[in-house]
Formats: C-alpha cells, sequence, structure tokens
C-alpha cells in the first residue's frame, strides 16, 4: 500500500463511546494519534489497549486542538475521526482501495455521516447525508473556527467522495442532543456577538419557525417519526436561545 494514513482523534472522557471508534480504524490507519484533554475516566487505558500515541494537552480549542494532532502524526495524509464516529464496513473497504495508490497532495476524500439519535438512524431531519471531508493531506490543509470547525485549504483541491458511511453515535439519551445543542448555541451567540451580528429580538422569533419549517418539513424530518420531530422541535429551541442569549450579551455590554 502506497498511502500511509495518520488516524486523529481528540479526546475527553470517552470511556464509553471511543473503542468502537479504535476496533473500526484497524486496518485502516498506519498509526493513531490521540490528543486528550486531561480525561479523568478510563480513556487513557483503553486507548493504550490499541497502541496509540497518547498526548494530554489542556483544552485549545476544537480547531487548535485537532491540529496539534495532525501536527504530532508521523504521516502527511490525516483521517480525522470523533471518538464517538465509527467506520462502516463499506467506507473501510473505500479507504483501502485509496490506500492502495499514490495520490496528489490535493486530493481530498469526503463521505457521509449518518447520525444515531437515541438508537435510531435518522436519514432526514437535515442530518444526512451530513458530507465531511475527512482525509487530507495536511501540508494543504488545516482546521480553522472556533464552533463547527472546517478544513480550510491553502490550494485548490479535488474532492473525491467515498462509498460508506461514518456512523455517529451522537446521542444516547435526548437531554444529551439538546445540552450539547443548546451549548454550540450559547457559543455561536458570543460569535454573532464579537461579529457585530444585530435584530436578536426579531430573530429570535423569526428563526426558530424558519428552522422548523425546514428541517421537518422541507428536509422531510416527519419521514424520522418521533424522532425526527424532537430533533427537530429541539433544533428550533436551540435557534430561539441562540439569539435570546445573543440579546442578553448586547445588554451587559451597552
Amino acid at each position: 500500500m502506497n498511502m500511509k494514513i495518520s488516524a486523529t482523534i481528540i479526546t475527553l472522557n470517552e470511556e464509553d463511546k471511543i473503542r468502537p471508534c479504535l476496533e473500526s480504524l484497524k486496518g485502516i490507519a498506519d498509526e493513531i494519534v490521540v490528543v486528550d484533554s486531561l480525561s479523568t475516566d478510563s480513556t487513557k487505558s483503553i486507548c493504550e489497549e490499541f497502541g496509540v500515541r497518547f498526548i494530554e494537552q489542556k483544552w485549545l480549542g476544537y480547531s487548535e486542538q485537532k491540529n496539534l494532532a495532525n501536527r504530532l502524526a508521523a504521516y502527511d495524509w490525516i483521517l480525522s475521526i470523533d471518538a464517538d464516529e465509527v467506520l462502516s464496513e463499506e467506507l473501510r473497504n473505500s479507504i483501502l482501495k485509496i490506500k492502495e495508490n499514490d495520490t496528489e497532495d490535493d486530493v481530498v476524500f469526503s463521505f457521509n455521516r449518518l447520525n444515531n439519535y437515541c438508537g435510531k438512524w435518522i436519514h432526514h431531519s437535515g442530518f444526512y447525508p451530513d458530507k465531511k471531508i475527512r482525509i487530507w493531506n495536511r501540508n494543504v490543509g488545516k482546521w480553522e473556527g472556533l464552533i463547527h470547525e472546517v478544513i480550510k485549504f491553502n490550494k485548490k483541491v479535488k474532492e473525491l467522495h467515498l462509498k460508506g458511511d461514518l456512523l455517529h453515535y451522537s446521542y444516547s439519551k435526548p437531554e444529551d442532543f439538546e445540552k450539547q445543542l443548546f451549548k454550540f448555541a450559547e457559543m455561536r451567540a458570543q460569535h454573532y456577538f464579537d461579529k457585530g451580528k444585530k435584530n436578536a429580538a426579531l430573530l429570535s422569533i423569526v428563526s426558530p419557525a424558519y428552522y422548523f419549517i425546514q428541517h421537518y418539513f422541507l428536509r422531510m424530518g416527519f419521514l424520522d417519526g418521533k424522532e425526527g420531530l424532537i430533533m427537530c422541535w429541539v433544533g428550533a429551541k436551540a435557534t430561539r436561545h441562540k439569539y435570546l442569549k445573543l440579546k442578553e450579551i448586547q445588554k451587559l455590554n451597552n
């Protein structure tokens, strides 16, 4: 095989989820680099079972933590994966095929992510196909952004889409989903304030309704059953919370 891949993962107290992730990387990753932000559970011991390179680093933020993992990797080709994600067998086979060839550094590889909500796979509601670029040469791109970080490339790249899903075991309990959405909503509110975004009061009324209509009806969330309804409703609530939080931040800073 000509392409050597370093799988990189950032962790914090992932003992409940990381083992299937690491299992799915067997035979795919030529090394696994884990940058851990000082876990207090058994994340480290589980990782050591798989022979990963385990680095402890106080939290730097999503992008910087991931960029550190990439810099520490032995190989230029990076497979970035989260601790609660698992390569499906079809995706594993797709990655094995690309490893057989030499690949120019301006090629990046994407694939779909399939999200699991409380035991149900969500195929609509704006949560699928949820395409992600997760394999690329670190010399041409790095993570940027404080929230929902993305890879920014320093040259024009050619994207190739691989068959198979990245299985995202994201939310085992409804409260996990709501907690995460509200956390990101508050981070986004601060980001909006820093960028000078206005009209928080009006947006807190209009945007939640638009979110629900878009995700439940236009993106066919109703086909995901009661889980789709719950996810779309919580998403609308989080959208409202984002703008109410922005309004609160604006008042505090007047």
